[in-house]
């Protein structure tokens, strides 16, 4: 059966290359690298090892298509945000060790910037900064006390500056806001164009990519597929969510469901109201996450956790499609912007991401069994994956750029609990920050359930 790649997301819909699979692996083969997963962290391992070492025979292996996953659906959100938190690395690598680890996302966001550029990939990145808006009371308290949380770690105006609900319409008028912080360690990019393009480009530097071409199973030195085993001196484990579908692998992360939608090319009258010319990508401080940003072609592109988890980690094309968030979406964005009028809405559709139980983004190799991974990005893997494979290609080929020292380097999180406990756990959480959210919108006061579900989660 031919897939519709284009179906999955506003960002696949768009690209310019027919998306027809390269070929499959034609039978058995052996090479110096083995990297498991086309998406972001595969593609930029290939990348960075191929700079590094350009003998070395590299191949990548993906059951759909380059980008198929979260890398050609997610938000376009290239930003510095890590998953675990300062407080958290701090706890078990001290305080240096979180401000190193802050500091390499920030160079993170100008490193894509550099090589889409370098590489001729028309990603259409855009440096515009992040905005993270309050617009209510409750979500006032959260962004003073996040101003105050990034001084603590010695992060100040240059980094994460506080406006007021006048500095903050004069970047972006959306209703109700009462005041914003900004930090400019952000770009948007078309997730599609930069996965199908970086693919172009390890290409061409001497990588083969094999698509629809799944693993079967991943040991040391080996990769099972259907068309024979694959040895390799190095495997990568480049799957992140999808990880869950390997045999043991059910608890090594969580496939969460996020979801997205995207309005019609809105007329100038309503960016002449609304501003945004600097193309600022945008959240707010409510429980369950949204994420948002103005595309190049003068589109609203809005996403939102919601959705449910699935019992047994399952990932199934049809929990992609959420009509009930995507509707909800769609009321958020009106509320935020209610002179969109009757702006019709052109695309919905969603992907599931990694989430580790200990919320902690890991990346590791060891030598002895040939086994390297990087995965559990939580939503933030724009980025993040970047850093993974410039972080890989040092701990494989000793490249020194002074990254094998970073606190996520060798972290192993714990395994999420078995089923129907992780089911239960879950959905709880889910359902717990969205009535949070709406306890916050009817009272405007700070909803403590938010804080125990936290804790609960391990967040």
């Amino acid at each position: 059966m031919t897939r519709q790649y284009r179906a999955l997301s506003l960002w696949l819909d768009g690209v310019a290359d027919t998306l027809t699979p390269r070929p499959s692996l034609p039978g058995p083969t052996e090479v110096d690298v083995a990297i498991v997963g086309g998406g972001y962290t595969g593609l930029w391992t290939a990348y960075y090892l191929k700079k590094a070492d350009p003998a070395l025979r590299i191949a990548v292996f993906e059951k759909e298509i380059a980008g198929f996953g979260a890398s050609g659906r997610n938000g376009g959100w290239c930003s510095s945000y890590f998953a675990a938190s300062p407080g958290t690395i701090a706890e078990e690598f001290g305080r240096e060790a979180a401000i190193a680890m802050q500091r390499a996302m920030f160079a993170t966001v100008d490193e894509v910037g550099r090589v889409v550029a370098d590489e001729g990939i028309d990603a259409r990145y855009h440096k515009g900064g992040a905005l993270t808006l309050a617009t209510s009371e409750a979500q006032l308290s959260r962004l003073r006390a996040e101003i105050a949380h990034e001084r603590e770690w010695g992060f100040g105006e240059a980094d994460y500056a506080e406006l007021s609900a006048d500095e903050a319409a004069a970047r972006l008028r959306v209703e109700g806001c009462l005041g914003a912080i900004f930090s400019p360690h952000c770009a948007s990019v078309d997730p599609a164009r930069l996965a199908r393009g970086l693919a172009e480009v390890v290409e061409r530097l001497g990588v083969t990519i094999y698509e629809r071409t799944p693993a079967l199973a991943l040991t040391p030195h080996e990769v099972a597929t259907p068309a024979g085993e694959v040895r390799a001196g190095v495997v990568v484990n480049a799957l992140e969510g999808y990880v869950t579908t390997l045999p043991g692998h059910a608890r090594d992360l969580v496939p969460l469901y996020s979801v997205m939608i995207a309005t019609e090319p809105l007329p100038a009258s309503f960016w002449d109201a609304v501003g945004w010319s600097g193309r600022e990508v945008f959240g707010d401080e409510r429980q369950l996450l949204i994420y948002c940003m103005r595309t190049q072609d003068d589109r609203i592109a809005l996403g939102g956790r919601g959705a449910p988890y699935h019992f047994r980690s399952r990932i199934k094309d049809e929990y992609d499609l959420a009509p009930k968030v995507f509707g909800e979406l769609h009321e958020v964005l009106k509320s935020l912007f209610p002179t969109l009028g009757a702006a019709r809405v052109t695309h919905t559709w969603g992907g599931c991401l990694g989430v580790p139980r200990d919320w902690f983004t890991s990346v590791g190799y060891e030598p002895e069994s040939g086994m390297a991974w990087a995965h559990g990005y939580v939503g933030d893997g724009v980025s993040t994956t970047n850093l993974a494979g410039r972080t890989l290609a040092e701990l494989i080929v000793g490249a020194e750029h002074g990254l094998a020292g970073l606190p996520w380097v060798g972290h192993v999180s714990p395994r999420w609990e078995p089923e129907p406990l992780r089911y239960l756990g879950v959905n709880l959480a889910l359902l717990m920050m969205a009535s949070a959210d709406r306890a916050e919108a009817r009272s405007g006061k700070p909803a403590r359930r938010a804080e125990l579900t936290a804790r609960l989660i391990g967040r």
